[in-house]
């Protein structure tokens, strides 16, 4: 076990993004259903952003608090673990997912923030008190 760096990381985040991305593209179908193939404006409809901001979040707090780690984790090797090793829960993971999402704010500052961490953590990490852990397969790391 080793902390992650900021490159693994990222390309774990590249992995979800594009899982996430379709996620949202079927979600989106039954509301261009109903509007009779039309596209769906996201300003004129407060229900479609509210499911879309849904779908993200449960894609990432019920990966965390399931299994500790997203699909774009798994593929490399990270887990997410509160400072004693467990998994995080619902609140803490919760946690996690807004700061995330704070952390992107100031030009991703959060995430780069790991760089110069003495425990090469983001700020989401310190907020939520969680840590992203890298397990190599056995013979690699």
């Amino acid at each position: 076990m080793q902390n992650t760096g900021l490159l693994r990381r990222l390309a774990a985040m590249l992995y979800d993004t594009l899982l996430i991305a379709a996620l949202l593209f079927l979600v989106t179908i039954p509301f261009i259903a109903v509007r009779g193939g039309e596209p769906v404006e996201t300003s004129e409809n407060a229900l479609y952003r509210a499911v879309l901001v849904l779908v993200v979040y449960t894609f990432f707090v019920g990966f965390w608090i399931w299994r500790g780690r997203t699909l774009g984790m798994q593929s490399w090797g990270l887990q997410l673990e509160t400072a004693n090793g467990d998994r995080p829960a619902v609140a803490q993971a919760t946690v996690r997912f807004f700061a995330a999402l704070l952390s992107w704010v100031p030009l991703g500052l959060g995430f780069l923030w790991q760089l110069v961490d003495r425990d090469r953590l983001a700020w989401h990490d310190r907020l939520s008190g969680t840590r992203l852990v890298h397990y190599p397969k056995p013979g690699k790391s």
